[in-house]
């Protein structure tokens, strides 16, 4: 039999795989998986999934079971659209549905970008925004980001030389993968330099909700929605089983995003978007939030004490007020995917950072994941992960 000869697009041979491994690592028996930014099972509203199943669903099949209107559910995003008012201060001017947060990156990419079209992202960041990116065969340039997050300076030059960006991605909220927390100062600063180079900006809100002590900082959409086109998701603060998000930005824009869900997935799912608006409508969220909150709080706690204790002095880590990530920075010298198969013999699971760059040219530094791991697991994991690094004390 003749082999078939699959001629593949350019953007798919150039493709990663570093998101399908850390997916894989779910659940692997005898591993302690610091790899995947997975929230923690234990604060899942189970109880109120089982009850609305169990009680409501009968009633609402013909919404929660059919398919939806591309751009969602009018009732969702009629009460989404409030919680964004309530959380962030401004009402959105349009918004919609999508599944996850990545497919409106997929979304925006799809809409917006042409092959060599420039586009400006912190560095490092998420390698899912850089694979998107790489996929619609964008040309990825740079911004430098510090513990206060991406630099106005850095971004004023690079707005300053080569052809104008089409976009510039940004976590402003407990990053992917630093934990930097983007000063409401620079938050100021990027809007600015955005309205004057008519810049669109995608701020991904992923974590927002997400600090150790509850503490906000303004949204850039909040201050800027003309240029600012916001990406969420209910992954990291509900659950990430049904897939859903969102995007709110400028009315000229969303339209677009709709038409280009139409010829993806159609429309996001019905049963997600009606759970999501119940647990909304009956004010469960803050709660559910506040639980969050101090799970993440004090596992980021154990996860500090564990690399004190296990790291040697060559190493350093970020500090996150909030979020699921820690960011490891090793001697110069050191690559650290030469390493996984010694953490996987140590059963213990981190990324290496070179996919979080978009030059995948940094090696000696790693991200860690203490979301989804107990404070137990994590003071074991650390152990391990000493080991592998070669620091224990």
């Amino acid at each position: 039999m003749t082999e078939l000869d699959l001629r593949l697009a350019r953007r798919a041979a150039g493709s990663g795989d570093e998101l399908s491994a850390i997916l894989s690592s779910v659940n692997a028996p005898g591993m302690i998986t610091f790899s995947g930014g997975f929230p923690a099972p234990d604060i899942f509203p189970a109880d109120f999934v089982r009850e609305q199943a169990v009680a409501e669903l009968g009633g609402a099949a013909a919404v929660a079971l059919q398919y939806t209107p591309t751009e969602g559910l009018a009732s969702f995003r009629a009460v989404l659209a409030s919680w964004v008012k309530e959380s962030q201060g401004v009402a959105p001017d349009d918004l919609m549905v999508t599944s996850g947060g990545i497919e409106a990156l997929q979304l925006i990419c799809r809409t917006l970008l042409d092959p060599g079209d420039r586009v400006l992202v912190e560095s490092p960041t998420y390698l899912g925004a850089i694979t998107a990116f790489s996929g619609f065969e964008a040309r990825i340039d740079v911004v430098a980001a510090d513990h206060d997050g991406l630099d106005p300076d850095a971004l004023a030059a690079a707005l300053a030389t080569g052809p104008a960006p089409k976009l510039l991605y940004v976590i402003p909220d407990f990053q992917n993968p630093t934990g930097a927390w983007l000063s409401t100062e620079r938050r100021h600063a990027l809007v600015a330099l955005a309205r004057r180079h008519g810049l669109l900006v995608v701020e991904d809100v992923a974590y927002r909700e997400l600090g150790f002590a509850g503490e906000q900082r303004p949204s850039l959409y909040s201050l800027a929605p003309d240029v600012v086109v916001q990406v969420g998701t209910f992954s990291k603060i509900l659950f990430p089983g049904v897939r859903l998000g969102w995007a709110a930005g400028p009315p000229a824009l969303i339209p677009h995003l709709v038409r280009a869900k139409q010829n993806s997935d159609q429309c996001a799912g019905g049963f997600g978007q009606w759970l999501a608006e119940s647990f909304l409508r009956d004010g469960r969220l803050e709660a559910q939030l506040a639980r969050a909150r101090a799970a993440y709080a004090a596992r980021w706690a154990a996860m500090s004490a564990g690399l004190t204790t296990h790291l040697g002095p060559e190493f350093s880590w970020s500090e996150p007020r909030g979020g699921f990530f820690t960011w490891v920075t090793g001697p110069p010298g050191l690559d650290t995917a030469t390493l996984l198969p010694r953490a996987r013999e140590c059963g213990v699971a981190f990324v290496p950072g070179a996919p979080f760059h978009a030059g995948r040219d940094v090696h000696h530094t790693l991200r860690l994941a203490f979301s989804a791991t107990t404070p137990d697991e994590i003071a074991e994991g650390t152990r391990r992960l000493g080991l592998v690094l070669g620091a224990d004390r």
